[in-house]
């Protein structure tokens, strides 16, 4: 378990550490700084989410960020984390202007709580003989159930034998047809289709193709292809998770869950093993549906960690599930809890 430090205990740590050791504060906070995008084609979309999650009980601030090479993008959206907030540093590879081998240094400056610079460290070789275009499959928002084609052109300059010899996909729902459209003079070009299948889960979808080719260099005999987009549910239910704290023999507490899905549809059940946790469901089919959760504290202290069921028409498939989290604390408490201090404690 990563340790999470006090302000007193990490201050005191920085001031009788060496300056190498005072930046580890800020580097423990990335899973990692170091990413090789491998091959890329000319063109293609080559991104990738460098991400920190803030430890301490002190607030993280991003002061800026500078790079080494003009070939990488950066975007760093989230400049202040409090405690166990989660950030990225979202690097793009310009693949269009650059070839070749290319390595870059990207150094996140933090100057809250403390000063510190982690350098991030990216790989790429942008091959200049093959070319998508579009540089990536899109598939933008698709509800779920649906079945969509999205097309690139693969170009390749170079030998006249050159061929793609497979595409290997890493989920069962995304298929491909390819078909050779010409070949002339060394130049190869390829329509490559990709079919998003009616069973892709709902939820962000963000995965590589991998383009195998003769090349009888080995490290170059694989291209990956970026495929994107939102697989909509049929149902959604917002929030995910229902909190509440009450104090012993204190008034009940409400809640609103939102249900939406794409057609009219009834929701039949909402159930909680848990006693205290009552909802007042609707009796009409609709697009939308606002259900009250009741929490009924009573008067014995405790926690209550379940989950509410929602059943809707079996039409729907998805299965609406929303987690419950609740204190009863004893009259005259507020039940709050401070981050842990080192080891957890």
């Amino acid at each position: 378990m990563i340790a999470r430090f006090f302000c007193g205990a990490l201050g005191c740590w920085l001031l009788v550490s060496s300056p190498a050791t005072a930046q580890q504060w800020a580097k423990d906070m990335f899973k990692t700084t170091d990413h090789d995008f491998g091959v890329v084609a000319r063109g293609a979309k080559a991104e990738f989410a460098f991400k920190f999650e803030n430890l301490y009980i002190e607030d993280v601030h991003v002061q800026g960020v500078q790079s080494t090479c003009g070939c990488a993008d950066i975007k760093h959206p989230t400049k202040n984390l409090v405690t166990y907030a989660e950030g990225e540093i979202v690097v793009t590879v310009d693949t269009r202007s650059f070839l070749g081998t290319k390595e870059s240094t990207i150094t996140v400056i933090f100057d809250k709580p403390f000063p510190a610079k982690v350098p991030l460290t990216i790989h790429s070789y942008i091959r200049s003989d093959v070319v998508f275009q579009p540089g990536s499959i899109q598939f933008g928002s698709v509800p779920q159930g649906k079945s969509l084609r999205r097309k690139t052109t693969v170009n390749y300059a170079g030998r006249s034998d050159w061929a793609i010899t497979d595409v290997k996909s890493p989920c069962p729902y995304l298929t491909t047809e390819r078909v050779e459209v010409s070949r002339s003079q060394g130049r190869v070009t390829y329509d490559l289709w990709v079919i998003l299948g009616a069973d892709a889960p709902p939820g962000y979808l963000n995965e590589h193709l991998i383009l195998e080719t003769n090349d009888t260099d080995k490290k170059k005999s694989k291209v990956p292809l970026a495929v994107e987009g939102i697989i909509v549910s049929a149902l959604s239910v917002r929030p995910t998770a229902l909190t509440f704290l009450a104090a012993a023999g204190g008034e009940p507490l409400k809640r609103n869950l939102v249900l939406q899905g794409q057609e009219p549809f009834k929701v039949l059940s909402v159930s909680c093993p848990d006693v205290r946790i009552a909802c007042t469901l609707p009796q009409t089919a609709k697009r939308l549906h606002v259900i009250p959760v009741t929490f009924t504290p009573g008067t014995t202290p405790g926690k209550l960690n379940s989950v509410l069921q929602i059943t809707t028409d079996p039409d729907f498939k998805s299965q609406l599930k929303v987690d419950i989290h609740a204190e009863v604390v004893a009259e005259g408490t507020n039940g709050a809890s401070p981050p842990p201090g080192p080891g957890g404690v």
